[in-house]
Parts: C-alpha cells; structure tokens; sequence
C-alpha cells in the first residue's frame, strides 16, 4: 500500500502544481487512496520533495533536483515495483506489476543520470533509452541490485 502511495504521489508532483499537504490530500483522495495528514507528511520527507517555485511563480511540491540511484528511499517506493530488467544495446527494458510503469519512469527521470536521454512508460514497461551499450550495462546492473537488496 505504501509503495503504491508514495508512486501515486510522484506521478501527482509531475502532473500537477500542489502546493500544500491538503492538496496532496485531495488529490491522493481522487486516485483511490484514503490517508492522513501525517501519513502525506512521512511520504513527502521519504520521498524528499522540496518546494520549488512552479512557471506560474506559486510555490509546489517537486522532486529533488537530484536523486542517488541507490538511495533507500528511492528504492523503498519503487524497486519493489520492478519484475525485471534487461538490455540490449543502448535499450534498457523494465518490467513492472501491471499500472505502476509510469511510477518507476518518473522516478528513473527524476535521478537525471546524464547517461539516460529518457524513458517511455507503458502499463507494465518502461523503455529506458540510454547513451552507450556501456551505460545499459552498468544501469541495469544498477537496477538488479536495487530489486535484490530490497
């Protein structure tokens, strides 16, 4: 449940300028998931959102500018969310359980590697289109030892 929540709330931080914890409520509400304000709170310092000003000027929760691939916190939310991970020449695929690729997606984008020039989200796959055969291999190995410590 939490792995699912704390994914919901990445997805709602990309699509949507929230910029207090009873938003993030609100919408949390909308997608199914019925929490506290403390709970949101702990997801938010988990997640390590920050405040940042949005295009319009108002303030909103978003994503570090940053993330380390091997963070806890990082894997915590997501890896358990990934079934398996593969490449072949610059290609990376990344099974997920049916409905949370666009979670992980998020999250892989969100670490800015410079190594990854993006990522394609389906239901339950992610292409992640990375610079060299070399960088597939280190990232996916990457990956696989995030879901095994996990």
């Amino acid at each position: 449940m939490k792995k699912n929540r704390q994914a919901a709330i990445l997805e709602l931080v990309e699509k949507y300028d929230i910029d207090t914890q009873e938003g993030m409520l609100a919408h949390l509400k909308e997608e199914g998931f019925t929490v506290t304000q403390a709970t949101v709170s702990r997801d938010i310092r988990e997640l390590k959102l920050v405040k940042e000003s949005g295009k319009d000027g108002k303030v909103r929760y978003a994503l570090t500018a940053k993330r380390d691939v091997t963070s806890p916190k990082f894997n915590s939310a997501l890896t358990e969310s990934i079934i398996r991970v593969d490449y072949a020449g610059n290609l990376i695929v990344v099974k997920t359980y049916p409905g949370l690729a666009n979670a992980v997606a998020t999250c892989i984008d969100s670490v800015r590697l410079p190594e990854i020039i993006g990522c394609v989200a389906g239901d339950d796959a992610i292409l992640v289109v990375v610079k060299t055969e070399a960088d597939a291999a280190a990232i996916s190995e990457s990956f696989r030892t995030m879901i095994r410590t996990i």
